[in-house]
């Protein structure tokens, strides 16, 4: 956010920032969204603190519809999925198994709940979940340290790699997390922005149902960050229950309850009637063609990087450019991050930022901030057949391949 706010500033002062360092869908909101949110604005009581039926049936049915039998008495919402993801830390014990690199609130979110982050690698062919075989090491590794890893995170798909897990991956983690005792987190807020439909997607609670929280909301498949709507789904039995009147505790003394006027919205959008489904498959669609038309230049520049498969990011890694890049003072990801914005004019997000080695070139690349400065540019890029022939969605990615040329050669 930090960087959002420099970026602002510079582009306020005249200057060509091209802007890939937030992670914001960077989407107009969809019309029947404000007319729901219009209409949910009178309701100004409190309401139940983990929601109220009408929304919990409706996240119920959006799992459902995705494979995961789900009842209302499962669902807890909140103010975002944020705000869940941390009210679960608090009241799981044990310290947590983090894949390196990833979103940059897990570790924070870990030490505010006294927990220590044990960072695993994540495979070569995808993030968002440690590698299989160094996890059973990294957890001997851990307990001799005195350290007692019971959780495990997980993201499907990935922010900051783009990438997916695959079934194979995603079931030898179950099984070590079977056997380990562990309970998995799996955060699954990009799912609805699968580029290609057709993508085999397998989630934990498949696996793992009795000890799997699955965490989603509305802030990137639906583009409203800003209006914080997330929801937890939880695990039938005894122990899923428990959890779920813990987490439940926290929300009454942290967060009260969702807005009741976001509750209006969320009923109406986890319900997903045709309009809702179509919005989901065209913003699928975009994110897609872009993130794989900024994938094909910075390759190009020289860097090495996983073809992106949902959401809308890349992590580079300018290895291959390090003798070029040394020659410059860029020695790190942080100063790759300074020279990109300071000397290119283009805003990343350093790999350090994402619990990544420091001393590794690589970075994160948010491609959303590239459908336009308008709504009206937004809203024509979301509608276009072909998003890459609008002239300010190509201006932006000529910047892209001009500027990171200069940088690597």
């Amino acid at each position: 956010m930090a960087l959002d706010h420099r970026v602002a500033e510079r582009q306020a002062a005249g200057e060509s920032i091209v802007h890939l360092g937030f992670g914001e869908a960077r989407l107009p909101v969809f019309g029947q969204l404000a007319d729901r949110l219009a209409v949910g604005a009178r309701r100004n009581r409190y309401g139940p603190v983990s929601g109220d039926v009408a929304v919990r049936e409706a996240v119920a049915g959006y799992f459902v519809r995705r494979g995961l039998p789900t009842s209302a008495e499962q669902i807890i919402t909140g103010p975002g999925s944020k705000a869940l993801l941390i009210g679960v830390q608090l009241v799981l014990s044990g310290d947590v198994v983090l894949p390196s690199p990833c979103w940059n609130t897990y570790a924070p979110q870990a030490a505010l709940a006294g927990k220590t982050a044990v960072r695993v690698p994540i495979p070569a062919i995808c993030g968002g979940v440690p590698e299989p075989d160094l996890l059973d090491e990294s957890l001997r590794h851990a307990r001799r340290a005195g350290h007692e890893p019971r959780i495990l995170l997980l993201t499907l798909p990935d922010n900051p790699t783009g990438t997916l897990a695959p079934p194979a991956v995603i079931r030898q983690l179950c099984e070590i997390a079977d056997r380990e005792g562990l309970w998995i987190i799996s955060d699954e807020i990009y799912r609805d922005l699968l580029h290609e439909p057709t993508t085999e997607f397998l989630s934990p609670a498949e696996l793992l149902p009795e000890r799997t929280v699955v965490t989603t909301g509305l802030s990137k498949n639906l583009a409203l960050g800003g209006w914080r709507i997330g929801a937890a789904r939880f695990p039938t039995g005894a122990e899923g229950a428990r959890l779920r009147g813990d987490v439940a505790s926290v929300a009454s003394e942290v967060w009260s309850a969702l807005a009741q006027p976001m509750q209006e919205v969320a009923a109406y959008a986890f319900a997903e009637p045709p309009e809702i489904r179509e919005y989901l498959a065209a913003a699928a669609r975009l994110h897609g063609a872009v993130a794989r038309a900024v994938h094909r230049e910075i390759v190009d520049a020289g860097a090495a990087c996983r073809p992106p498969a949902g959401g809308f990011y890349l992590y580079p890694d300018l290895a291959p450019r390090q003798a070029t890049l040394v020659e410059r003072g860029v020695t790190d990801s942080a100063s790759l991050q300074h020279e990109l914005l300071e000397t290119y004019g283009v805003a990343v997000l350093g790999g350090h930022h994402q619990g990544d080695d420091p001393a590794a070139l690589r970075f994160r690349v948010a491609t959303s901030l590239l459908y336009g400065d308008t709504d009206e540019e937004r809203e024509a890029a979301l509608a276009a057949t072909d998003p890459l022939i609008l002239p300010h969605v190509r201006g932006g990615l000529d910047r892209i391949k001009e500027r990171f040329a200069r940088l690597c050669n």
